[in-house]
C-alpha cells in the first residue's frame, strides 16, 4: 500500500465508531416503532444481506436478526417478500443469505466463477459419468412440474447415490444449477430449499440488468464501507466474499490515491493502540449526524452481521465472542447456543438458551454479564422483558430456569 509522507490519520473516537456502525447496522433506533413490508424491503436493503442458517435451538437465524432490529416483524413479511414480490433472493455471501433482488446484477460475476469452479472434476464427478444428462433431466422435472426439493428427487426411483455426502446426482445437480445462478430458491419448507428456475423468482428488470467487474468491485466495496464505517482490505474482502484481499487492496489503493477513501485511526476499546482503516471520505459527516444509539436491550444472534467478525467485535466493542455449536460440550466456555446482549453501545453479557417447543417453553442455561457489568435490579428487569417478548415471538409461553442461580464468569 502506498504511504503517504508527513500524513497522520484522522482519529475517530472508540465510540463514535461502534455508534456509526450500529445504526448502519440498524441497532440503534428503538425497536418498538410500526413496521411492514416496506421497511422490512428497506431493512435489508439497508443490511445488504441476512444470514440463513438451520440451527433452530432458539429461533433461525433470519428471523431473530431481523427480530431483533424490530420487535414488531412478522415471518409473513419475510415470505412475502420472497414468494410473493420477488423483491428478495436467496444465495451466497459469507454464507446463505437472504439478499435484496436489486443487487442480483452484482452476483452474476459470482454465478460465472462457480460455473468454471464447478466444471473442475473434483465437483463434476458428483453428477456421475454422464453431468450434462443429469442436468438436463432435472431441469426437464422442474420445468414439467414447478419447484421441488431434493426429497422430490430422492423418492424418485433410480436416484444414484454420490461421493459427496452421500448427496444424489440430482441434489448435486439442483445445487450446481443455484450456485450457477441458473435455479433459485422459492422458498423453504422445513428449511428444505425449493428449488425453481430464477427467472420465475427474480423479476426480469433485475435479471436483465448487466454491470462489469470492475463496476461492480467499486459497488461493493463502497457499499462495505458504509455499512463497516472503516475497514482493511481483509475486512472489505471479506464482507461480500466475491473477491480477494488482492482485488480490495488495488481498490483502496487507488481510491486513496485519488481522494475518495480517508486513512483514519480509532483505539481499541481498552484504549490501547490505535487501529488504522480506510473509510470512504464522507464518514466525517456521517460522524457528525449519528445518533446515540437506544439504551433499551436486545438479544442478538449469534449470526447476527455485527458478530460476524469476531476480531472487528473485539477491539471495537471489547467483547470476545464465539459460536461453540462445534465445541465438544465438555469444552464449551458457555453454552450451544449463546446471544449476545446489547445496550446501548455495549455488548453487557451473554445468554444461553434453548427453546422446548413441545413443552411451550424458554430455557435460560446459562447467564453472564461483562466485568464491570452489574446485574442490578433494572437490567435483571429488562432482561425478562427481552424474554417474554422473545418466547411470543418464538411460539412459547413459559420462561424456565430465569430465576436460578448462573454460572458467573
Amino acid at each position: 500500500m502506498t504511504k503517504q509522507t508527513n500524513y497522520t490519520p484522522a482519529s475517530i473516537s472508540n465510540r463514535a465508531m461502534r455508534r456509526l456502525i450500529l445504526e448502519e447496522q440498524a441497532l440503534s433506533e428503538a425497536p418498538t416503532s410500526p413496521f411492514d413490508k416496506v421497511k422490512l424491503q428497506a431493512l435489508v436493503e439497508q443490511l445488504a444481506y441476512v444470514q440463513v442458517d438451520s440451527i433452530n435451538v432458539v429461533e433461525r437465524a433470519h428471523h431473530m436478526i431481523l427480530f431483533s432490529r424490530n420487535r414488531n416483524y412478522k415471518r409473513e413479511m419475510l415470505y412475502d417478500l420472497i414468494e410473493e414480490e420477488g423483491s428478495l433472493f436467496e444465495h451466497w455471501t459469507h454464507d446463505a443469505c437472504i439478499v435484496p433482488s436489486s443487487m442480483f446484477r452484482h452476483w452474476q460475476h459470482r454465478f460465472d466463477a462457480a460455473r468454471k469452479r464447478l466444471r473442475e472434476p473434483r465437483w463434476s464427478r458428483r453428477l456421475g459419468t454422464k453431468p450434462s444428462q443429469v442436468l438436463n433431466a432435472v431441469r426437464k422435472r422442474i420445468d414439467a412440474e414447478g419447484p421441488l426439493r431434493t426429497r422430490d428427487f430422492e423418492n424418485a426411483a433410480g436416484g444414484k447415490r454420490g461421493s459427496w455426502w452421500g448427496w444424489t446426482q440430482e441434489k448435486a445437480a439442483l445445487e450446481y444449477l443455484w450456485r450457477t445462478g441458473e435455479f433459485g430458491i422459492a422458498r423453504r419448507e422445513g428449511f428444505q430449499k425449493v428449488y425453481d428456475r430464477m427467472e420465475n423468482i427474480v423479476p426480469a428488470h433485475h435479471r436483465d440488468q448487466k454491470i462489469d467487474w470492475e463496476e461492480s468491485v467499486d459497488w461493493k466495496c463502497r457499499a462495505a464501507l458504509k455499512r463497516m464505517g472503516a475497514a482493511t482490505a481483509v475486512e472489505l474482502a471479506g464482507f461480500w466474499h466475491t473477491f480477494s484481499t488482492s482485488t480490495a487492496r488495488k481498490w483502496i489503493e487507488k481510491e486513496t490515491t485519488t481522494g475518495g477513501l480517508v486513512e483514519v485511526a480509532t483505539k481499541t476499546a481498552d484504549g490501547s493502540t490505535p487501529r488504522i482503516r480506510f473509510a470512504l471520505t464522507e464518514i466525517f459527516d456521517r460522524l457528525a449526524a449519528t445518533q446515540t444509539p437506544s439504551r433499551g436491550m436486545r438479544l442478538v444472534s449469534p449470526f447476527d452481521p455485527v458478530i460476524r467478525d469476531r476480531k472487528r467485535l473485539s477491539w471495537l466493542f471489547g467483547f470476545d465472542y464465539r459460536i461453540e455449536v462445534f465445541v465438544p460440550a465438555a469444552k464449551r466456555e458457555y453454552g450451544y447456543y449463546v446471544l449476545p446482549i446489547l445496550e446501548g453501545d455495549r455488548f453487557t453479557g451473554r445468554i444461553d438458551l434453548k427453546a422446548h417447543r413441545k413443552e411451550s417453553a424458554l430455557e435460560v442455561l446459562g447467564l453472564w454479564w461483562e466485568p464491570g457489568v452489574k446485574a442490578s435490579a433494572a437490567r435483571i428487569t429488562s432482561l425478562r422483558q427481552n424474554l417474554l417478548r422473545l418466547a411470543a415471538f418464538v411460539g412459547v409461553e413459559e420462561i424456565r430456569g430465569f430465576d436460578k442461580p448462573k454460572r458467573k464468569r
